[in-house]
Order: C-alpha cells, then sequence, then structure tokens
C-alpha cells in the first residue's frame, strides 16, 4: 500500500489514487494513478490503467493469481473491470461512500450472481490514505 500511496502522489493533478498490480510472484507488475486530467478521458482511472498495463506486461487478459492494491475503494467501473480479469485478491486503503462498489454503495466484487469474486481485504493503511483525499480536497 506504501508503493501505492507514492504513486498516487505523483499525479497532483487529479484526485490522487494510486493503484499498482502485484504477479503471482509479488513482483510489481504495473503502476497507475488518476490520469482523467491529463488525458481528457473519463475512464483512466488508475486502477483501469494499472489492470491493462498488467495484462500487457503478461501478454494476457487474464490475471489470474494477481493482487490489485489500490488507495481508495474501487467504483463500479473499476470493480466491474477486476472481476473481468479475474484479479484474484482486492486490497484497499479509504472507504469511499459516494461511489464505493466493494461494500460501501455497492458490492460488485461479492455479488454471487457473477463467476469470479476475489478476496477483498480493506483499511489498509486507511488512516494515511483517507488524509491524503482529505488533503487534496482542501487545497485551495
Amino acid at each position: 500500500m506504501r508503493r501505492a500511496l507514492a504513486v498516487a502522489t505523483s499525479y497532483p493533478d487529479d484526485v490522487p489514487v494510486g493503484a499498482i498490480v502485484l504477479g503471482p510472484g509479488g513482483a510489481e507488475l504495473a503502476a497507475a494513478g488518476n490520469e482523467r486530467e491529463a488525458a481528457g478521458d473519463p475512464t483512466a482511472h488508475a486502477e483501469i490503467l494499472a489492470l491493462r498495463r498488467a495484462a500487457a506486461a503478461l501478454g494476457t487478459r487474464r490475471l489470474d493469481d494477481c493482487t490489485l492494491v489500490v488507495t481508495l475503494e474501487p467504483c463500479t467501473m473499476c470493480a466491474g473491470a477486476l472481476v473481468l480479469a479475474r484479479v484474484s485478491t482486492l486490497v484497499f486503503g479509504a472507504w469511499e461512500p459516494k461511489t464505493g462498489a466493494v461494500g460501501s454503495l455497492w458490492d460488485v466484487v461479492r455479488d454471487r450472481r457473477l463467476n469470479h469474486r476475489p478476496a477483498v481485504y480493506s483499511g489498509v493503511l486507511e488512516d494515511e490514505c483517507v488524509a491524503l483525499m482529505r488533503d487534496f480536497f482542501r487545497r485551495p
């Protein structure tokens, strides 16, 4: 999570979310922060970009036995993407009560109707992740 926090702070003009994908052996495959503002792309969330880069690194869309670590609870788009990519484990820091789709507002990743449900670990370094968001939104 500390690596994801560091990635989040390297994108100063967007909401500071950092995501990394770890491969089956624990090595980092990809990292990304939000690039929505820089790219002018509403889908350029940290999670989506990290998943795309990890898939490219592995040469497959299936991220079996991979772990996605992200500083903020994923939204519905990102939760759906990690399910479709078959990410085995999701680790996130701060809860997102307005748009979170891993338990806050919805629970996409645990929906029994889906054929893939990753293991979820929430609240990892939560205070640091919350502080990052709070500080960003308090900026003038």
